[in-house]
């Protein structure tokens, strides 16, 4: 299955006991000798939503969330039910245990709504490891100047905005949110020229980020448009990241350059996202696509 281009392995494991995960997902998920993909979905049973995703990237490593990947499970678990397969969705909702919490979904229309939950600024918890507060400002204080008619339900947060990152000969200001996992949100005149490919991976692996992290080149075209580009940890530069999308409108939003409704264009497509001014929460709508299906012997 795809999303604009990020595509994904999707394996249905609520009967099946995998073992050894990190090699499957390498695998499986090699261009040349085997199915190819960004990354390998599994579908799993869950005590505290109707299903369970976990997410392996193409280099085995595990992570907490994939906004492009859930909305292609909750299509793949819609087709089943419209099958007359064993799908459990309620109607045009449904939710979705992750490492990164539970998320919910929304069929409309042909499109897919995921409610991605509140983003999450503390460095702590994104995670960033500092060494001083120096450089960390209060989004208190900011929001006045930012976020007109707000209602943050945690105004005393702490935030890296425009932080400065020394890598090698150049130095980044990176604005950094957590969507359910970490992102590095760097602003730039032209997506499509930025260094991403020489600079991503350094990024990606700097000492600043205990658990690696996303990188986001973003371009402002106006307050309701979006380009971005993404170097997603474990699997390089795709063309599209669902939650990288959502970090990088909450960021344009923190920085006062665009508003809380924005369409993010990536390479593969676009990506509707929302930042709620009700209740915090990330809305995001886009696409899923069923390429084929089959099996593969393990």
């Amino acid at each position: 299955m795809h999303s604009l281009g990020n595509d994904f392995i999707v394996i249905d494991a609520r009967d099946l006991k995998l073992k050894n995960l990190r090699k499957l997902a390498v695998s499986l998920c090699d261009r040349r000798f085997g199915i190819g993909a960004d990354q390998m979905l599994l579908l799993g049973r869950s005590g505290k939503a109707d299903y369970k995703m976990r997410v392996l990237n193409a280099d085995g490593s595990e992570v907490q969330m994939c906004g492009n990947g859930i909305r292609c499970l909750g299509k793949y678990i819609w087709d089943e039910e419209s099958r007359g397969q064993r799908a459990k969705g309620k109607g045009q909702n449904l939710s979705i245990e992750t490492l990164g919490g539970t998320k919910y979904l929304r069929r409309a229309g042909k499109l897919i709504e995921v409610d991605m939950g509140e983003p999450v600024f503390e460095p702590e918890r994104i995670p960033v490891r500092l060494s001083s507060e120096s450089g960390v400002r209060s989004l208190e204080k900011d929001s006045k100047r930012r976020l007109s008619n707000s209602k943050l339900k945690t105004p005393n947060s702490r935030l890296l905005l425009n932080y400065p990152l020394k890598v090698k000969d150049k130095t980044f200001k990176i604005t950094c949110v957590s969507m359910g996992n970490p992102h590095a949100v760097i602003v730039v005149r032209d997506a499509r020229s930025a260094p991403l490919n020489e600079y991503g991976p350094l990024i990606e692996r700097h000492g600043l980020f205990p658990e690696r992290t996303n990188v986001e080149f973003i371009q402002i075209k106006d307050k309701r448009n979006i380009n971005m580009r993404v170097w997603e940890r474990g699997a390089g530069e795709t063309m599209a990241c669902g939650t990288g999308a959502s970090a990088s409108a909450v960021a344009a939003v923190l920085l006062g350059l665009s508003d809380r409704n924005v369409l993010v264009r990536l390479p593969g497509g676009k990506l509707r996202i929302r930042w709620s001014d009700k209740n915090d929460h990330v809305y995001m709508t886009g696409d899923a696509v069923t390429v084929f299906e089959g099996t593969v012997e393990i």
